[in-house]
């Protein structure tokens, strides 16, 4: 089975120099078939699954967080692997943690309008992201490396920004048990893969003082029917 990786979604950080040590770097490529259905549905627990986010501005100043949720999603266990699923993100959650906006001139709410207007996610005509499984492997310790805490699978799926597709590999933590399925992730991306540019080419002065990581947090757990 294919290399792939989990979910996704928000996050800008350190400078383009600099790789950050709190989350893995996610490999990207072409979207991929995805993993066909086998096993039992266990609908994701929307209460308590979410994605976390943090962005920073290049030279890992000012740093800003905060979540997503989840509207709805499913994985498909067998014989206690997951063998596929689906999620969709609600962008119209997007938060920003107040305490990330410490500057006086600044409020997190003028930040989090910014981040759902068109020039970054464009909530008004893409209210939704999608991730889908294409593939889980085993975590090799030998070769694969990773700042989440047991590690055990290198999961792929398509995610899906503003109608662009790609697929995303990463490190993850899944545990299966007791009719319970549980995901842990972080990894980081170039938020610009999809089209997420408050400039509109590289050389806008617009972009200059943003950096390209996104870095996304997961935290899904989803439980049998």
């Amino acid at each position: 089975m294919k290399k792939v990786t989990v979910l996704a979604l928000a996050v800008l950080i350190g400078a383009a120099s600099c790789k950050n040590t709190n989350s893995d770097s996610a490999e990207t490529s072409e979207a991929e078939e995805v993993a066909v259905s086998e096993g039992h549905a266990y609908p994701a627990d929307l209460q308590s699954s979410q994605v976390e986010w943090k962005a920073f501005h290049k030279g890992g100043f000012a740093p800003r967080w905060g979540t997503l949720k989840l509207s709805a999603g499913e994985l498909t266990v067998a014989d206690d692997n997951i063998t596929s699923g689906k999620f969709t993100i609600d962008l119209n959650t997007l938060t920003v943690d107040p305490a990330s906006v410490t500057e006086k001139d600044k409020k997190a709410i003028d930040l989090q309008n910014h981040l759902k207007s068109a020039d970054f996610f464009d909530v008004a005509e893409f209210p939704a992201g999608t991730f889908e499984i294409t593939g889980i492997t085993d975590f090799d310790p030998a070769k694969d490396k990773s700042v989440v805490e047991g590690a055990n699978k290198m999961v792929s799926g398509n995610l899906t920004l503003k109608g662009n597709t790609i697929n995303v590999t990463f490190p993850a933590r899944i545990s299966v048990g007791d009719g319970t399925a549980r995901v842990e992730a972080r990894f980081t991306v170039d938020r610009t893969a999809w089209g997420l540019k408050f400039g509109v080419t590289d050389a806008d002065p617009a972009e200059w003082g943003i950096s390209k990581d996104f870095e996304v947090g997961i935290d899904l757990t989803a439980v049998a029917k």
